[in-house]
């Protein structure tokens, strides 16, 4: 038996008690006549106390021992004298009788502590040495109890967990499919799918009504913090039902699951429509963790003579509360911040409003005071407060405030980690409009049913979607339809797509054909696993909550993937290899 406990479970109740306890180096103390090792693994952190008086030659072992050396040792549960109130375990200690050393170890490339002092680069080399650190063991161990409350929420729903097809066909609507060489068909290849989203509509006409599945997904597209080529989804599909059966249902999964985990009451859920959305937040996916709305101010900032504004087919301004006071030297550094060509701004107007009724404007050479307090009115701003606005083209003005409004509230401790705002988007336009290829292209995917009434609406752009996304601190953590589920209507959005029909046949001949055989009502959602468990564990990134994440870009550091293949698994595949493709 390599161990009777763990090295988080000892308490004061079992002092006296003969253990043996399993475990890596944490650090080793030396003071006096006596040596100190602080045991761990997953489940905590022990103090081991060797003593020279009473064995040296066990206390010369122990100053022998490495960081990250796994041992074993056995010994007495005693009270511990200067007691550590951080660790559970702080109240005792193990006076050691035997030491093994089970594996020596080198010296690890960084700390295996919390606070490491290990870069992005070198933990994801050293992957399997980053996952001993408690945080990010804790942030795994998140993503587990998250995955086993959703199963159990659905699973008493009666929804059936089924799997579905990792070779598929590529269908490359979205982004880029990873496309899979099939050495058994010369030249053909199968795709790793971007979600089981055909698959799961088959399912429900093949009458399995509830449906979900946590599943691996693929995406060859451009990486960021939120972002990997291969991702978790809780992937779920209902049959009968309508947008508001959805709704209930999912939103109850998240309640369950923030309760179960967190002991979190997430409140109201908030239901938004897109465009108000984009009115009031200039995006699809607000934080509406805190206020500062977008107020336009066409009508009383227009014909005055600025031509900036005159101009410009929308101004927009937020209220800053109390930030009246904030310097010229902030105010020119939120000018260049909003500047960047990250954010494409040609430059910030702002107003303070002072606490004697006044107001000091960077505009003050085309408005008056009483201009500027129509603008304040009309913002609900108060003495002490700061208008930001910015001006242009509806579109850009708005994602150009959208994203001050965000910084804003970062820098005013307003987007809390551990404050959590739920809501949901609905009626989103179904289809945009692609100008340079000349054809529409689906907003979600182009299995997402119309609306009601779209059969006399002439402009298709016009036509909103009978879908959804679930919204939490301002990043998307769901998003679904109800599905098209007659062949007619189906070949009709593919037609408008600019699919010809034989494309669409090709493509997708399998599930029009399947819809000719008794297709019930249906839709579904699907959930990112990934940014849930980062947001429910207070990160940005989903990368610590995955265990063998990949970089930006998409390689992995650890075992150096992708990597070339030898010729002989080209001849195999029926490719030529790299030096004849460069030919």
């Amino acid at each position: 038996m390599f161990r009777t406990h763990t090295c988080g479970e000892l308490r004061l109740d079992n002092a006296g008690i003969n253990v043996t306890l399993s475990g890596w180096v944490q650090r080793t103390r030396e003071f006096g006549g006596m040596t100190f090792v602080d045991v761990r693994d997953r489940y905590g952190i022990t103090q081991l106390v060797f003593n020279m008086s009473t064995d040296a030659d066990l206390c010369e072992k122990a100053n022998k021992l490495g960081r990250e050396f796994v041992i074993q040792a056995k010994g007495t549960v005693s009270e511990r004298t200067n007691k550590n109130p951080n660790l559970p375990t702080g109240d005792i200690e193990i006076m050691v009788n035997e030491l093994t050393i089970l594996n020596a170890s080198k010296v690890p490339p960084f700390l295996v502590e919390e606070e490491t002092d290990g870069g992005d680069d070198l933990r994801m080399k050293y992957r399997y040495l980053d996952l001993r650190r408690n945080n990010v063991q804790n942030n795994i161990i998140l993503r587990h109890r998250v995955a086993q409350e959703a199963r159990r929420y659905l699973c008493d729903n009666n929804f059936l967990e089924i799997e579905t097809p990792f070779l598929i066909k590529s269908t490359p609507e979205g982004a880029r499919d990873f496309v899979v060489p099939s050495r058994m068909n010369p030249g053909e290849f199968y795709a790793l799918p971007q979600s089981p989203q055909t698959f799961k509509q088959l399912l429900m006409v093949s009458g399995f009504d509830k449906y979900f599945q946590i599943v691996r997904c693929f995406r060859d597209e451009d990486l960021r913090a939120d972002r990997q080529p291969e991702f978790t989804q809780i992937d779920c599909e209902m049959s009968y039902v309508e947008q508001e059966d959805i709704l209930q249902m999912f939103e109850g999964l998240l309640r369950h699951v923030f309760q179960a985990i967190k002991g979190v009451d997430l409140g109201e859920i908030q239901r938004m429509d897109f465009d108000d959305a984009m009115r009031l937040y200039g995006k699809d996916k607000p934080d509406t963790r805190f206020e500062m709305t977008f107020v336009e101010l066409n009508d009383v900032a227009q014909n005055k003579g600025f031509k900036v504004f005159d101009a410009a087919e929308l101004v927009v301004g937020i209220c800053a509360k109390g930030c009246g006071n904030y310097t010229r030297k902030q105010l020119d550094g939120l000018t260049d911040w909003m500047k960047r060509p990250q954010i494409g701004a040609k430059g910030l107007v702002y107003v303070k409003c002072n606490e004697d009724g006044t107001f000091k404007s960077s505009v003050d050479k085309f408005f008056g005071q009483e201009e500027l307090k129509a603008w304040a009115d009309k913002m609900g701003a108060k003495p002490g407060d700061l208008l930001l606005i910015v001006s242009g083209n509806k579109e850009k003005a708005r994602k150009q405030m959208g994203e001050l409004r965000l910084e804003m509230g970062e820098r005013l401790g307003l987007r809390k980690a551990d404050e959590f705002k739920a809501l949901w988007v609905l009626n989103f336009p179904l289809l945009e409009r692609d100008e340079e290829a000349g054809r529409w292209n689906p907003c979600h995917h182009p299995f997402t049913r119309p609306q009601k009434g779209f059969e006399s609406i002439e402009n298709w752009g016009d036509i909103k979607a009978d879908a959804y996304d679930f919204v939490l601190n301002g990043n998307e953590i769901a998003g679904g339809s109800i599905r098209i589920h007659e062949r007619g209507l189906q070949e009709k959005v593919f037609e408008l797509l600019g699919m010809s029909e034989e494309e669409s046949e090709e493509k997708f001949g399998f599930l029009m054909g399947a819809f000719e055989y008794g297709a019930p009502p249906h839709g579904g959602i699907a959930f990112g696993f990934d940014r849930l468990c980062a947001i429910m564990g207070g990160a940005e990134s989903i990368r610590d909550f995955i265990a063998f994440p990949k970089n930006n870009s998409g390689r992995d550091m650890m075992i150096d993937a992708p990597s070339l293949i030898d010729d002989e698994q080209y001849a195999e595949l029926h490719i030529l290899p790299n030096a004849e493709l460069a030919d």
